[in-house]
């Protein structure tokens, strides 16, 4: 098995505290509602919301894929990282046994936030994973992630 890990930065016009309730905290009621055709419901399967819980993800009618499971790894609401495992469901290929992702939100000097984020892709015997196969993936967590920080710039009293 191999790790291949992908490191992105980006930032946004939100403050970190916002960002973080709304992106992690409360994005599984929040992203259906403003992204029905991606997310149709984030729901726990096992656990009670922190470490270790499980989440099944069903995406919505515009998907290739039917679902995911996420396993929390890590929440650090006083620093604003979030840490989770992709374990299960059709966006893993044959070629990938899991997918791991670390969120962190940093202030930046005009008040928004830097996001850093981490992808480790663990791989099933010696497959390698190229920039280009996790292109796709990327520029569907940007569009989301642009949907909620939009939605925050228009809803200014949401998620404070």
């Amino acid at each position: 098995m191999g790790v291949f890990t992908y490191a992105d930065e980006s930032t946004s016009v939100i403050p970190p505290p916002r960002l973080f309730k709304a992106l992690v905290l409360e994005a599984d009621t929040l992203i259906p509602k403003i992204a029905p055709q991606s997310v149709k419901s984030a729901e726990i399967v096992e656990g009670d919301g922190g470490v270790g819980t499980i989440k099944k993800i069903s995406f919505g009618e515009g998907s290739h894929y039917s679902y995911v499971k996420h396993r929390i790894d890590g929440l650090d609401k006083d620093n604003f990282v979030y840490s989770y495992s992709l374990v299960e469901g059709d966006a893993l290929s044959d070629k990938v046994e899991k997918i791991s992702y670390e969120i962190k939100l940093v202030a930046s000097a005009d008040g928004g936030s830097i996001i850093k984020s981490t992808s480790n892709y663990h791989t099933k015997g010696d497959v390698e994973i190229k920039e280009e196969d996790v292109k796709a993936g990327k520029e569907k967590a940007t569009g989301l992630f642009k949907l909620i920080e939009n939605y925050l710039v228009a809803n200014p009293d949401a998620y404070n």
